[in-house]
């Protein structure tokens, strides 16, 4: 998906909207001045480097971070109609965490984590248009959102530091800590890190959906076309057998038999 100077442009305005309208102060003045410090990286990230993944094109990353908002703001609604406690955690925290849940993938204070592949067979066999960058040192995707938090004086509660960090649910081992517990005590006090989780498993999937199910249903009507020309060929095939088959008897009662099978 290729997106316009001017959608990219929308996209980044509403991000610094959720900011707006969600966070209080002072918080809401350091994320402003955080995000902008660093707005020309990520407005044209993608969410991912690889076009099997979601949102692999540049500004895809804030276009998938908007949609985990508005999915979490929507879920939290559901969750609530459904008798769940939402006094256990507060709108801005659910607007914080699903804000900066992938703030990981921007890389570090100084590079960033994906830049442009330069390897030809990977690009056009493998679908990646993006590469690694090695020069960021290795550190998985919430440790290093939290980190860049912390690092830049942006506080967090513990409720939006259990979200970020199990928002990838158990799709990440390391989330088995938190999200598997036997014991009453053991699991999480909020429904939070569950309903941010659900809200970019929501994201990542629509987008999926939006990428690949035209392509797929392109590919079905061509395997259709297929199919039918294969089934003509093979009824063909199958009458002239039957017509040469029919010719080698010279019994007229089984050949009328066989002519009416």
């Amino acid at each position: 998906m290729i997106l316009t100077a001017e959608q990219i442009q929308q996209n980044w305005l509403r991000l610094m909207g959720f900011i707006e309208d969600h966070i209080s102060s002072p918080r809401k003045e350091k994320l402003i001045e955080f995000y902008e410090k660093y707005s020309e990286r990520l407005v044209l990230m993608p969410a991912a480097h690889k076009k099997e993944y979601h949102n692999a094109f540049p500004g895809g990353y804030v276009e998938h971070v908007n949609r985990v908002i508005t999915c979490a703001l929507h879920l939290h609604e559901l969750w609530a109609n459904m008798g769940a406690d939402t006094t256990t955690y507060t709108k801005e925290e659910l607007v914080f965490s699903a804000l900066n849940h992938d703030l990981g993938k921007m890389g570090d204070e100084e590079n960033e984590s994906y830049i442009p592949q330069d390897d030809k067979w990977r690009k056009e066999k493998l679908g990646e248009d993006y590469k690694f960058n090695d020069k960021v040192a290795f550190a998985s995707v919430p440790d290093r959102g939290l980190y860049l938090l912390q690092a830049h004086g942006i506080q967090y509660t513990f409720n939006e530091m259990l979200t970020i960090q199990t928002h990838d649910g158990l799709y990440d081992e390391g989330n088995k800590k938190y999200l598997i517990g036997f014991m009453p005590e053991t699991k999480p006090r909020t429904s939070l890190p569950f309903i941010v989780h659900q809200a970019d498993f929501m994201a990542a999937r629509i987008e999926f959906e939006r990428e690949w199910l035209p392509k797929f249903q392109g590919n079905l009507e061509e395997q259709k076309k297929s199919f039918t020309l294969e089934s003509n060929k093979k009824a063909s095939y199958t009458t002239a057998t039957k017509t040469k088959a029919l010719s080698s008897i010279k019994s007229e009662g089984l050949k009328n038999m066989l002519d009416k099978l």
